[in-house]
């Protein structure tokens, strides 16, 4: 395994620290010096006591042993006891012995010994398999971690376990059901390395995760060890793909709802808002098709002009529902250049009482980067809006530039629709610009000519869609202000 690569993900299976080849080394140096140190150190001191001196080498066995493992200890163990027979067992000074309850002491003597070698050689063993366990789920531990953090792919998860059981590739194949195919049928989910398999034949492991994937790794062997983290890796892989499996399946069932309730409005309105003009349009053009009633001419113009207002209603609303549309698809492509707010004001107040606005924009103001057509229908949409919920209102319009003016940290500039009407509550300024939401108790409500609660919302989405804002704010004195902010135009004057 490259170490770079292991530094990158920050993986690495640590070698279980049990006896080494110095400490073995370290363990035969004193199983050779400190039985003839025990025999020697006796000797000067003329101390004769067979069994203690018998457990003075034991102890030394046992030090031994846990310094240097099991063969250091028997040889400490062998070389104790041939010292005790030619030093300390009766006739001293010869390796025969002449009493056989000395025999048995010193093979019981060896014995022990050994098993004691034994013993600490085994536990050293299980030492060395608990520090690898303990690395395996170390690096499993940061691996869940790190995959819990990362961007959730199985091309980022599977790359971390190539990293981290040192292989070439790997890829993660599902079995599907086909007509056309009977058998198992493979498809790859995910790969990662260079030149990854694709069947079991180019892959040197494969690795059964269940019934329904499998693991094709390309690289060198695998250990007892990384087949074990593989299997545990495989668990990963499952979860990693329910997950997704999950989180789609919750993405989907949102957008169904989502498209309910759209569709659901848009009958609503259907039904409603854009029947009411209809009715109206069909019942004029009836009363001018009778043939046995003679109107008078300013009753014929009257009705003539009922049939322009609710067409041009009609067309409005066809227009906010078909522009939802496209903002909800993300298919508006706004066609930005510098434009004045003044510019677009004819066009976006064309059919609004002109006594009813104040339009107080100065002259002088840079430019905005903008889309023509969109944002004179922003602005139209706001201005609407105004004059329908503030009746007894001028709509006021004030336009400015300057310090703490910003779009995402670009200058910008801010024009501002303001009313003095109602006004609304603090706690309904977040669903104001939501889709098919309107006052009910406006005064526009109450005569027929409510909207579908699209104005505010297209709006919005179109603002956005320039890389503005728009945002809702109390008047002061009562009513509602909407600001519309567009970052300056930094091409020059077109």
């Amino acid at each position: 395994m490259a170490a770079a690569d292991v530094n990158a993900i920050g993986l690495q299976l640590r070698a279980a620290k049990g006896i080494g080849r110095r400490r073995i080394l370290a363990g035969l140096v004193l199983a050779l010096l400190l039985p003839s140190a025990i025999e020697v150190i006796v000797s000067v001191l003329e101390y004769r006591n067979f069994a203690m001196i018998m457990l003075f080498q034991l102890a030394v066995s046992a030090a031994v042993a846990a310094i240097g493992g099991l063969w250091p200890a028997v040889v400490s163990a062998v070389l104790g006891s041939m010292l005790l027979n030619y030093f300390s067992a009766e006739p001293v000074g010869s390796l025969s012995i002449a009493d056989p309850a000395t025999l048995l002491t010193l093979v019981i003597f060896l014995a022990v010994a050994c098993g004691v070698a034994l013993a600490v050689g085994l536990a050293t063993r299980r030492a060395q398999e608990a520090a690898h366990s303990g690395a395996e789920a170390k690096a499993l531990s940061e691996l869940a971690l790190r995959i819990l953090s990362s961007d959730g792919s199985l091309e980022s998860f599977l790359d971390k376990i190539r990293v981290n059981l040192g292989m070439e590739s790997m890829t993660l194949l599902s079995t599907f059901d086909s007509p056309d195919a009977p058998g198992p049928n493979w498809q790859v989910l995910a790969s990662s390395g260079l030149q990854p398999p694709v069947t079991h034949a180019a892959a040197d492991h494969a690795a059964v995760v269940d019934r329904n994937y499998t693991l094709l790794l390309r690289g060198g062997p695998l250990s007892e060890q990384h087949r074990r983290m593989l299997a545990a890796f495989g668990a990963f892989v499952v979860a990693l793909r329910e997950r997704q499996q999950l989180v789609k399946s919750r993405q989907d069932n949102v957008r169904l709802a989502e498209g309910n309730k759209m569709r659901t409005s848009i009958l609503r309105a259907v039904s409603h808002d854009l029947r009411t003009p209809l009715a109206g349009i069909k019942l004029a053009v009836s009363s001018l098709r009778q043939e046995d009633v003679t109107f008078a001419p300013e009753d014929e113009r009257e009705l003539l002009a009922t049939i322009e207002d609710y067409a041009d209603r009609l067309d409005h609303l066809v227009d906010n529902l078909l522009d939802m549309s496209r903002i909800t698809a993300d298919a508006v492509n706004p066609l930005l250049r510098g434009l004045g707010w003044h510019q677009i004001m004819p066009e976006a107040l064309r059919g609004v009482p002109g006594e009813r606005i104040r339009n107080e924009l100065p002259a002088n103001l840079p430019y905005v980067e903008a889309d023509a057509g969109i944002l004179e229908r922003v602005v139209a949409n706001l201005v609407e809006n105004a004059v329908k919920y503030a009746p007894d209102s001028d709509v006021v319009l004030v336009a400015r530039t300057g310090a703490g003016i910003t779009v995402d940290g670009r200058p910008a500039s801010e024009l501002r629709v303001m009313d003095h009407g109602l006004g609304i509550a603090p706690a309904a300024v977040l669903e104001l610009f939501q889709p098919f939401q309107r006052l009910d108790d406006s005064p526009s409500s109450r005569d027929g000519r409510s909207g579908i609660g699209l104005g505010l919302a297209v709006a919005k989405g179109f603002t956005e869609a320039m890389g503005g804002t728009l945002m809702a704010e109390a008047t002061p004195g009562g009513g509602l202000t909407m600001v519309v902010t567009l970052p300056l135009w930094t091409g020059g004057r077109p």
